[in-house]
């Protein structure tokens, strides 16, 4: 039944939420880390900018959750039995959680990074350039790229197969990182092996074949060494 006032609404409302996270392991997981994050800026005490900037990540991973429930439900109301458009309507809803943590992890850093990585500056207003910026950017870049190409082939199951490899392309996105952050010659050499091993698995284990592992391998390379050429 409608609810019959505003009171009425809002009880529905903390039933919504808290029925999700009666029943979805997810929503307890993402309020876990809120709360580790909420701990940590009182910690460091964080600016109001800053503090803005997690309240904001949390709520929007919060929104995406309940969202994907509520989208879980419908879709199971409407098409009990399997259904391959019900199975896109689900996967959908997935991304779009996956992209609001994507999003809120990234705000994350830009919050905390200074505080974690440059502890002599702490204090700093968050309008300053975080640490490792250009890393961050890197990799994020070369995943964008790797979904797009993906795209392409809609025969490539998610992370097993398709042109390019998106774990060589992240591990070597790293690796050119580590190489050209100035990193430390020992460390950047376990990085560089790190993604060969990395890489090597996907050919072993057959889910990607070496073209496919070698494209990969030379986007994260190429696309980070030209982000570090043109902004480094």
């Amino acid at each position: 039944m409608k609810p019959t006032g505003v009171w009425a609404s809002f009880n529905c409302a903390i039933e919504g939420i808290l029925w999700t996270a009666r029943t979805q392991r997810h929503l307890r997981y993402h309020l876990l880390v809120a709360l580790g994050v909420l701990l940590v800026a009182l910690f460091f005490r964080v600016s109001s900018l800053e503090f803005i900037l997690l309240v904001f990540g949390m709520v929007l991973v919060f929104f995406a959750e309940l969202l994907n429930t509520a989208i879980e439900v419908v879709v199971d109301m409407v098409s009990p039995e399997y259904h391959p458009l019900a199975r896109r309507a689900k996967d959908v809803a997935a991304g779009a959680v996956l992209m609001a943590c994507i999003g809120a992890a990234v705000m994350g850093y830009l919050a905390l990074s200074s505080y974690f990585f440059s502890p002599e500056v702490k204090g700093v207003p968050l309008l300053s350039q975080p640490p490792g910026d250009l890393e961050v950017v890197s990799v994020l870049v070369v995943t964008i790229l790797v979904v797009l190409l993906k795209a392409r082939s809609p025969q490539a199951s998610p992370l097993h197969g398709g042109m390019p490899s998106g774990h060589a392309a992240f591990a070597f996105s790293v690796a050119t990182s580590a190489i050209l952050s100035g990193a430390g010659q020992l460390l950047s050499l376990l990085v560089l092996a790190m993604a060969v091993m990395v890489s090597q698995s996907r050919v072993y284990l057959k889910i990607h074949s070496f073209i496919e592992v070698l494209v990969g391998a030379l986007l994260g390379v190429i696309t980070t060494a030209l982000l570090y050429l043109c902004f480094g």
